[in-house]
C-alpha cells in the first residue's frame, strides 16, 4: 500500500512540474507576440537593414523566415504551425487566401503611409479597395538575353524563342503559370485562358520549343546568366535586373504580343497575434525613404510614388522595369482560376517537362 501511496504522490508532484512548466511558456510566449512579429516573405526580398530599422523606430523584434512559392506559403500558413503577422503573396494567391478565409481586413487608420502608393495600382480586381492587401513589389515577365552569345538574335517576339539558332541555349522557369502562359502568349491567347482547347495548343507549342531548351529550373538561372553559362531565359524583371546588375552584357524584353503584369503585396494572415505591430510594419515599409532604399537593393520596381523621386532616375525611367501605363496596357495580370484549373495547368506543364526527357 505505502509503494503505491508513494507512487501517486510522485505522478501528482511531474504533473504540477508540468503544469507550472508549461503555463510560464504560454506567459512567455504571450508577451513575446506583444513585441515581436514574424515575417514570412519571398528570399532575397528586403534590405536586412530595414528589419534592424524598423525594431529600433518601434522596439518590435521582427522574425523573418522566407518561402519559395505562394503554394508552399499558402499551406505552411493553413497549418497555423507558426503565428505570422506578415506575408507576400502575389496577386493570384491573394484571392485564394480570401477564399479560404486566411486574411485579416486592413485597418487603414493604421496605416497613414498608403498616401505614398501610385493609384495605378490600388483597387485592382484581385482584391477590390484594397481590403486585404497593398502591394510591395510589382514587375513583368520577359526575355533575358546576352547578345554577346547570340548570333544577332532578337526577341521582339515570343515566337524568336523557337528558332533554330538557339538549340539547347533556353532556359524556363520552373513554374506552370509562367511557362504555359509564355506559350498562351505566343498564339495571341489570355493568360488566364480556361479553355482546354487553347491550353493543350499552347502544350504542344511548347513541345516544339524541347530542342532548344536547355533547363526548366529556378533561382538558378541569375548565375547562369551571369556567368556566361546560358544565353536566353524566361524570367521576372527583378531577376532580370540582377543579371544585368553583375553583367552588362545582358539585356531584358518583354515581346510586343504582351506578357504577365504581377504585383506582390503585404497582407496579415489571421494566424497573426500581434495586429498592431503588423500594422506598424506595413506602415514603415510604405514610408517614402524605407521604399526607395528597399527597392534599391532588391532591385524590382517599387509602387511607391513618393519613392521614386528619390531614387537613381537613371532606373526609374528604364522603360524595361518601369514600363509607362500605356505599355503596361498590353499586359495581363494573373487571375485565380480555382484548384480545378490550376491543377490543368499544372499536368500540361508536367507533361511538357516529362516530353522533354
Amino acid at each position: 500500500m505505502k509503494d503505491i501511496l508513494r507512487a501517486a504522490l510522485v505522478i501528482v508532484i511531474v504533473s504540477a512540474i508540468l503544469l507550472f512548466v508549461n503555463a510560464k511558456l504560454n506567459e512567455g510566449e504571450g508577451r513575446a507576440s506583444k513585441d515581436s512579429i514574424t515575417v514570412y516573405n519571398w528570399g532575397e526580398y528586403i534590405d536586412p537593414d530595414l528589419l534592424k530599422q524598423f525594431e529600433n523606430e518601434t522596439g518590435i523584434k521582427v522574425t523573418y523566415e522566407t518561402f519559395d512559392s505562394n503554394e508552399g506559403m499558402m499551406g505552411k500558413i493553413e497549418q497555423g504551425g507558426t503565428a505570422y503577422d506578415i506575408s507576400m503573396p502575389s496577386e493570384y494567391t491573394i484571392e485564394m487566401m480570401q477564399e479560404a478565409d486566411l486574411l485579416l481586413p486592413l485597418d487603414y487608420s493604421q496605416i497613414p503611409n498608403i498616401k505614398n502608393i501610385d493609384p495605378y495600382f490600388l483597387d485592382l480586381p484581385f482584391d477590390p479597395d484594397n481590403k486585404y492587401s497593398l502591394p510591395y513589389f510589382w514587375g513583368t515577365v520577359g526575355i533575358a538575353y546576352n547578345p554577346s552569345l547570340l548570333k544577332g538574335q532578337t526577341f521582339e517576339s515570343w515566337d524568336d524563342l523557337w528558332d533554330p539558332s538557339l538549340k539547347q541555349q533556353v532556359i524556363l522557369v520552373d513554374s506552370a503559370r509562367e511557362t504555359i502562359g509564355m506559350g498562351l502568349n505566343s498564339l495571341g491567347y489570355s493568360l488566364n485562358s480556361t479553355n482546354m482547347d487553347e491550353l493543350r495548343e499552347a502544350t504542344d507549342k511548347l513541345k516544339a520549343l524541347s530542342p532548344n531548351v536547355k533547363a526548366v529550373i529556378g533561382d538558378e538561372v541569375t548565375q547562369l546568366m551571369i556567368n556566361g553559362e546560358s544565353a536566353v531565359s524566361l524570367t521576372w524583371s527583378g531577376q532580370a535586373a540582377d543579371m544585368m546588375f553583375e553583367n552588362e552584357n545582358i539585356d531584358y524584353i518583354v515581346p510586343a504580343e504582351g506578357s504577365n503584369l504581377w504585383f506582390d503585396n503585404m497582407v496579415i494572415p489571421r494566424t497573426s497575434k500581434n495586429i498592431e505591430g503588423a500594422h506598424a510594419f506595413i506602415n514603415f515599409m510604405l514610408d517614402a525613404e524605407v521604399a526607395a532604399q528597399n527597392a534599391d537593393y532588391v532591385g524590382y520596381s517599387t509602387p511607391n510614388l513618393a519613392a521614386l523621386d528619390l531614387m537613381d532616375p537613371e532606373v526609374t525611367e528604364d522603360e524595361r522595369f518601369y514600363p509607362d501605363e500605356e505599355a503596361r496596357d498590353h499586359l495581363e495580370v494573373y487571375r485565380n482560376l480555382g484548384l480545378e484549373m490550376l491543377g490543368h495547368y499544372n499536368e500540361l506543364f508536367l507533361e511538357f517537362k516529362m516530353d522533354m526527357k
